[in-house]
């Protein structure tokens, strides 16, 4: 039996699958009306990389992404299997040495946009896995892979069934537990993060459920000096995330 299909769409998404799995990827459909320079290199890497290239209007572009924001590249690949536990990930991360263990922990976050800049910033910070539970998570789809821009396939996402339960356990492997909140005393400044730690943002507007603000060891907010009282989930990742990372570069 084949393996079930799914779509990738965006210069950035496909052409990280092009480069990470490209026996992974059945076709490339592309919009023979771009001929611009970004268009000619691309398609020249899909030849390199052995993929089936097709010709298709930007109609047809957009049925199969579902979305009109394709830039004239869909691939449709094979789904790649689950291949890590977030145990597997933490303990490949300690035994080769890549630093203080540093993870992402989103409970609420439903929309794809806001989980496909999430996993980008945590790329570009250095996090080695993100987190959510299962029934209050958006899955990994195309639209999350564009706003990803690549790094949906470079950024273990797992998905558990009892988030308090998996904090517990991170903390059980002596890694800190951080929540944000608007009513904490202490500022994310004020914490040294270049020890292992679990940063935990909740969607906007609800923010963190109880139960996962009281599993944390310490709650910390993003001091606001405008008018406006939240950031978006993924700009305070943003926040949070590189902050660690300066602390850990000095």
């Amino acid at each position: 039996m084949s393996s079930p299909k799914s779509v990738l769409f965006g210069f950035h998404a496909v052409t990280v699958r092009l480069k990470t799995h490209p026996g992974s990827i059945a076709e490339v459909h592309f919009d023979p009306a771009r001929r611009d320079q970004r268009m000619r290199a691309f398609i020249e890497r899909a030849r390199e990389a052995g993929a089936k290239l097709v010709e298709s209007g930007d109609e047809r572009l957009t049925q199969l992404a579902g979305s009109p924001r394709h830039q004239g590249v869909v691939a449709r690949v094979a789904a790649l299997a689950q291949q890590h536990s977030l145990d597997d990930v933490l303990d490949a991360v300690e035994s080769e040495k890549k630093g203080p263990l540093l993870v992402l922990v989103l409970d609420g976050v439903t929309d794809p946009h806001n989980l496909g800049a999430c996993l980008r910033v945590a790329d570009g910070a250095g996090a080695h896995a993100v987190v959510a539970p299962k029934d209050r998570a958006v899955g990994l789809n195309a639209t999350v892979a564009k706003v990803a821009s690549g790094a949906a396939e470079t950024v273990p996402y797992l998905m558990v069934t009892n988030l308090a339960r998996t904090l517990g356990e991170l903390k059980e492997r002596d890694i800190w537990v951080v929540g944000t909140s608007d009513r904490a005393e202490r500022s994310i400044y004020d914490l040294d993060l270049t020890r292992p730690v679990a940063l935990v943002l909740g969607a906007e507007g609800e923010g963190m459920r109880q139960l996962t603000a009281r599993t944390c060891d310490e709650l910390v907010r993003i001091p606001m000096a405008g008018a406006v009282e939240s950031l978006n989930v993924s700009v305070a990742s943003g926040v949070c995330l590189y902050e660690a990372l300066r602390q850990r570069s000095r």
